[in-house]
């Protein structure tokens, strides 16, 4: 095909664009296992499957019908393309006539682009589901509600629905009192942030949790509300959501559940109320003064509040259920509401007190702890054992600094390297920080839980320190990764003709760069590809790794810009240990993770142990 581009006014230029035939690996990788011939059948294709891709169990039925699958869905977009509507009569599946399914070179080549069976990833959950909670990094957001900037953007529950659509599993809302402190807001606290309905926010929640992962969703609530209205948010939680809300058997565990007993479930964290403040509503009435003079001293008047859940444990067995409401005196209702808030809180949080050390305590009940960006950075150069003991058995969530108002981010690895489960982005923003939390919940399936390497499950031992991972060791190279990068497709469908150069095609190149533990960071880039739509660079990478079980791939394509910066043409990124190996089609992605529909890379991925 060719281009013409405006030069001059009146004049212009124009370019040919060469189609992209098949690589000397592709055409050797045919030739070997269509044993010679001109085409390859389903049995040949199973086993360059098991042997070059690795992807060992198919039968040769199940290979047929993934042949079948790939050369309809090819001849649709050709139809497509031509604008015919007839169908084309007499043909089989390949669309050649030949009375049997088999690959061409050519069709063996289109094939590995085909992403729904070439994906570098494994679109099924394949990790252990049964452990606890703690041993699973979770797919977790920050200001979950924002549109913007953490100053003076909006509140909505749309940012909710988008994170969960892409497979968030952690939701973050700070609740305040509303202007009349008789209702619930979601609201950036003492910002210019317009509110949004706590009520809106949970409807989003229920109605989407599940569209991406039947994995838990858990909400973690910042809590700035009154006892009334405490109250308040428990019954408005349990009438929204009903069923779906998970109410843990005990107050205190020694042990999270697991993702797989919470599939389907809808989870709270967050800062239980202080237990000395709560009246049990069915003790007797001669605690009802003090509980009145209590609720008094919170300031507001209590509002309407639920009746108390039959869940809610009871002091006085004996009593019947309607006996003890109509002994309720107001402020009673509150304290029971109170109560049922309490006992909907699986994940109990809380902020350091004082020294970060002394709240990193393995002790006793399992727990949530949060810090900023600056504490854990600060805590792992001084305690990183206390850190890794810690999310072995608890959880910790590490969220922004408060200078970034622009909702930028911090990089994720320095929460994840010492086990950090909740590691809290700001989905609204974009930049590497963001692409790597979004490669790493690639894994799994995209189910928002990615099981921590073992190596940050093993324990402390007093007598054996090497038994204890220190992301600060300079271990020695496991692997070495081969990447190769062949050629690029799909730009000129997602973008327009101009979109990076106005005089002419672009200019594109690969960045390949690794993030893991400090010494995993190698940095590569092809050669820049001049005036051409479909590039081709047919360049590898030997990249050595040392922690290969923490480390991300960042793939990134950018046009050359000789007077300014350059151009971004779309990145992906996703956790080393996860790539399956042999020629993979991989799709890129928008700044703000939003998948293209047609750009992808050709490559090859080869791994081999040291």
């Amino acid at each position: 095909m060719s281009q013409n581009y405006k030069t001059i006014k009146y004049f212009h230029r124009k370019f040919v664009q060469e189609e992209q035939t098949p690589p000397e690996d592709v055409k050797e990788a045919f030739a070997t296992f269509a044993e010679g011939g001109d085409t390859m059948s389903a049995a040949q294709l199973r086993e360059f499957v098991d042997k070059v891709q690795c992807q060992p169990g198919y039968t040769v039925e199940e290979c047929e019908r993934i042949m079948e699958t790939f050369l309809r869905s090819r001849r649709d977009e050709t139809e497509d393309e031509n604008n015919k509507n007839k169908k084309r009569g007499g043909d089989d599946a390949n669309g050649n006539g030949n009375g049997g399914c088999c690959f061409s070179l050519e069709e063996f080549f289109q094939f590995l682009y085909f992403d729904e069976f070439n994906a570098p990833l494994s679109p099924e959950v394949h990790h252990d589901m049964d452990a606890p909670l703690s041993h699973y990094f979770i797919n977790t957001g920050h200001n979950s509600y924002l549109t913007g900037n953490q100053l003076s953007s909006d509140c909505s529950e749309v940012p909710i629905i988008q994170a969960l659509n892409k497979g968030v599993r952690v939701i973050e809302l700070d609740i305040w009192p509303n202007s009349s402190k008789t209702d619930i807001d979601v609201v950036h606290g003492r910002t210019l942030t317009a509110p949004v309905s706590f009520y809106k926010c949970l409807v989003a929640i229920k109605d989407n949790a599940f569209v991406s992962s039947d994995y838990p969703v858990i909400i973690t609530l910042e809590d700035h509300l009154t006892k009334d209205l405490q109250a308040l948010a428990a019954e408005v939680t349990n009438e929204i959501f009903g069923d779906l809300l998970y109410y843990p058997p005990e107050d205190d565990m020694d042990e999270f559940p697991s993702p797989e007993s919470l599939k389907g479930r809808i989870l709270i964290s967050t800062k239980p109320p202080p237990v000395d403040e709560l009246r049990d509503p069915f003790r007797l009435k001669k605690d009802n003064r003090e509980s009145e003079r209590e609720s008094t001293d919170e300031g507001p008047s209590p509002s309407p509040s639920p009746s108390p859940s039959p869940s809610i444990s009871s002091d006085v067995e004996q009593q019947p259920y309607s006996e003890a409401e109509e002994a309720l005196t107001p402020s009673n209702e509150i304290n029971s509401g109170v109560i049922h808030y309490k006992r909907m809180i699986t994940i109990h949080a809380g902020k350091p007190k004082g020294h970060v050390k002394d709240s990193l305590s393995v002790d006793g009940t399992v727990k949530r702890l949060s810090l900023s960006e600056m504490e854990i950075e600060r805590a792992s150069a001084s305690y990183g054992d206390d850190l890794l003991s810690f999310t072995q058995r608890n959880i910790l969530r590490v969220y922004p600094k408060g200078t970034r108002v622009n909702s930028s981010n911090f990089r994720p690895h320095i929460g994840w390297l010492y086990g950090a489960q909740m590691v809290a982005m700001n989905m609204q923003g974009y930049g590497k920080s963001l692409w790597h939390a979004q490669g790493m919940f690639r894994a799994n399936g995209g189910s928002g839980y990615v099981k921590k390497p073992s190596l940050l499950m093993n324990k402390k031992d007093d007598d054996d320190q090497s038994n204890q991972f220190n992301p600060k060791t300079p271990y020695p190279t496991c692997r070495i990764m081969k990447v190769k990068i062949y050629m690029g497709t799909g730009w000129i469908s997602d973008f327009s003709k101009t979109h990076f150069d106005t005089f002419s095609p672009p200019d594109f190149y690969i960045k390949v760069s690794i993030r893991g533990v400090q010494y995993d960071k190698g940095r590569h880039k092809t050669k820049v590809i001049s005036d051409n739509w479909f590039p081709v660079w047919e360049e590898e990478f030997e990249i050595p790794l040392t922690v290969p079980k923490l480390a991300l791939i960042l793939i990134e394509a950018r046009e050359y810009d000789k007077h300014e910066k350059d151009d971004f043409g779309g990145q992906t990124c996703f956790p080393v240990d996860e790539i399956r190996p042999g020629f993979r089609s991989v799709p890129l992605y928008d700044e703000k993770g939003n998948k293209y529909s047609h750009v992808k890379l050709l490559m090859r991925f080869q791994f081999q142990d040291v």
